[in-house]
């Protein structure tokens, strides 16, 4: 079994948990944040629905420089548009993790700005360390918001209070 096997079994057992969170973000509360400090519901969630498109990123290029993109990121205007987003990524994702072989997963990849690298890891650790746990920390938060608003929490790595096991 390559490495990308493993990263393909392990994005396809989390991605339904955090699809059936993305699933309960309410669309009437996407302005709502619980502090001045915090993204909005619908901020938050759109970034859990982008983030699974940072596999293909980090997959098939060698670099990603925040000052060429739009750092502001996806702030979708509907419940809706957010799911859709995160299908589409995770089928990106899903075919780039298929198509990767362990040789090019031990590639550097970096993260800059301009001139100055903010990382520089292969891309193995790059989707590993940053990717798939930046994804499940904000899944998280993401969960505290929808409880926060009332929203009955499906199980994640056990039970809720709202669903058993």
């Amino acid at each position: 079994m390559g490495i990308n096997q493993s990263l393909l079994a392990e994005l396809q057992q989390e991605a339904p948990t955090t699809r059936k969170l993305l699933e309960r973000v309410p669309a009437a509360a996407l302005a709502w944040k619980p502090h001045d400090k915090s993204m909005t519901l619908g901020r938050l969630a759109s970034h859990v629905a982008e983030l699974t498109g940072w596999i293909s990123v980090t997959i098939n290029t060698p670099e990603l420089d925040l000052d060429s993109i739009k750092t502001t990121g996806m702030n979708s205007s509907s419940a809706q548009e957010i799911l859709e987003s995160f299908d589409a990524n995770l089928v990106k994702a899903s075919e780039s993790l298929k198509a990767v072989t362990d040789q090019q997963l031990m590639e550097t990849w970096r993260l800059r700005k301009g001139e100055r690298v903010l990382l520089e890891l292969p891309k193995i650790a790059v989707l590993r360390g940053v990717v798939f746990n930046h994804l499940i920390h904000h899944r998280g938060q993401l969960s505290v918001y929808l409880r926060l608003q009332d929203v009955p929490l499906p199980s994640i790595y056990g039970p809720t209070a709202d669903e058993p096991f």
